[in-house]
């Protein structure tokens, strides 16, 4: 077991990731990071190799996740159905007459994702669902409409007191000897959460601004010119039925919102609602019932055949099985993460960096958690390691104890945001129909940006320890470094020209 516990453990994602972004093939890069873990972990024994890859991961990803490949089908499913009613076609023309220009598109996007925060999977494919038509009819390409969804799905959730985030963050911390509960310490840290709250402020400057920079400039630039959104294959919308009203997409929208909503409190318990909800169960409880009302409901209204809209059923389970295949072999990387001890190996970094930088360790932490949660591919995992720590090393009544589990919490985010094998990546690339590694290529600048910046907000908050003072001066930079790349870009288009 000699590469347990060590940076070894760390080097099949790198392995992975960088593969991916080489290659610009998810499947393949993945798999061979697995079988790299697997490698590790079992000492190259060749026999108990492969019984790690089958069972205990690719098996094991399948088992645990099936829940929510469950609801990735069923949502697959009711998009099918409200495309071939019409329903998004028709959107899609009411929002050319109501949504004028490509800012507000951009804008209404964001604003939508803001305002689904009880569950990041959810938030993905159903702001992807609902903004695709309105995206398109404006020329954003999907790079661009999968970087406006995964910006504000993990980050709205990770600063929303009722969210399944929440509940993760709050009973990780419950148990710990901090003298407060788990949802008071969560909410006490959330205007430290200097990420999520700059990366809004980077949206809006950014769309307000007009420009990009990066791979994305790329594709938006395409999109505009030529109409190249880049999606992914099979992508394109059915022919358009004449039958159908915007009606027929918000109706399903709203019937699935509602009835996932009660899912999960149903999971939870109702008392314990969010705090006690298993998304991979409340979510599917949701999506069958809301499947079966919306056939219902089409069926009813004539703009669909029965049998037309079991015919939907192939099409969902196709449209989401890169997204499925893609999570599993994620999942399975993690396995093998586990497996090798890289939980051990940042808990030892994380302890020998509290001597001597006491007041810089929030920012440390929130550098160790971007990468755990980059190299995992898991936000929960990767707060789940760091919080006992941060709680250990910081007293209960001290600022510092919010500003770390802030600093922790924005980490993992970051991580997450910037992984391409963390789900909530997956999920977005699903949700806009956007090639992955396209998606994880152009949002990568604009992640680290707004990484970099949250990082001397938190060098900042470990001395001045006063979140209104150190988000001003992040809101300032933030947009102070969105018009210098401005004009950086602009004269490069000078030069070229």
């Amino acid at each position: 077991m000699q590469f347990v516990g060590t940076f070894w453990a760390l080097v099949p994602p790198i392995i992975a990731i960088t593969l991916a972004l080489i290659t610009k093939e998810a499947y393949s890069s993945l798999f061979i990071g697995v079988v790299i873990g697997a490698l590790f972990a079992c000492d190259f024994a060749p026999v108990a190799t492969i019984d790690m890859i089958v069972n205990d991961g690719i098996i094991a990803a399948i088992s645990d996740n099936a829940g929510i490949f469950l609801f990735l089908v069923l949502l697959g499913i009711i998009v099918a159905l409200v495309n071939l009613a019409g329903g998004s076609a028709a959107f899609g023309r009411w929002a050319e007459k109501n949504i004028h220009t490509r800012v507000g598109a951009q804008l209404a996007t964001f604003v939508l994702g803001i305002l689904i925060f009880i569950d990041d999977y959810f938030n993905c494919l159903t702001v992807g669902s609902v903004m695709r038509p309105v995206t398109d009819r404006h020329q954003i390409s999907r790079p661009k409409l999968a970087y406006l969804i995964d910006a504000t799905a993990a980050p709205v959730c990770m600063i929303a007191p009722i969210s399944s985030w929440a509940a993760a963050v709050s009973s990780t911390a419950e148990d710990l000897d901090t003298g407060i509960s788990g949802i008071q310490l969560f909410i006490r840290a959330i205007p430290y959460n200097f990420y999520s709250l700059l990366t809004f402020v980077f949206i809006i400057t950014l769309t307000l601004l007009k420009f990009d920079y990066g791979p994305m400039r790329g594709f938006e630039e395409r999109a505009r010119n030529t109409g190249d959104l880049s999606g992914s294959e099979g992508s394109d919308e059915e022919n358009s039925n004449p039958k159908g009203r915007v009606i027929d997409l918000v109706i399903p929208v709203i019937i699935l919102i509602a009835l996932c909503t009660i899912g999960m409190l149903y999971v939870g318990g109702f008392i314990g609602a969010f705090g006690n909800t298993d998304a991979f169960v409340g979510l599917p409880w949701g999506g069958i019932i809301a499947l079966v009302l919306t056939v219902i409901y089409l069926v009813a209204r004539r703009v669909v055949g029965f049998r037309e809209a079991m015919g939907c059923i192939p099409k969902g389970f196709q449209a989401m099985l890169s997204p499925i295949i893609i999570l599993t072999l994620a999942v399975s990387l993690k396995t093998t993460l586990n497996a090798l001890g890289a939980a051990d190996y940042v808990h030892d970094l994380m302890y020998a960096a509290s001597e001597g930088l006491y007041n810089m360790l929030p920012a440390v932490i929130f550098l160790v958690a971007c990468v755990l949660a980059f190299a995992s591919g898991t936000s929960w995992g990767t707060f789940g390691i760091l919080i006992p720590i941060v709680t250990a090393i910081f007293p209960s009544d001290s600022a510092l104890l919010y500003i770390g589990i802030s600093a922790c919490c924005a980490g993992a985010v970051c991580g997450d945001h910037c992984s391409p094998i963390s789900d909530t990546t997956i999920m977005s690339s699903a949700g806009a129909q956007c090639e992955h590694v396209n998606h994880v290529a152009t949002q990568l600048p604009y992640a680290i940006t707004v990484a970099c910046l949250s990082f001397v907000c938190f060098v900042l908050a470990g001395f001045i320890q006063n979140w209104i003072v150190c988000l001003a001066i992040g809101i300032v930079l933030t947009v102070g470094t969105l018009f210098a790349i401005r004009n950086v870009e602009a004269q490069k288009a000078r030069i070229k020209d």
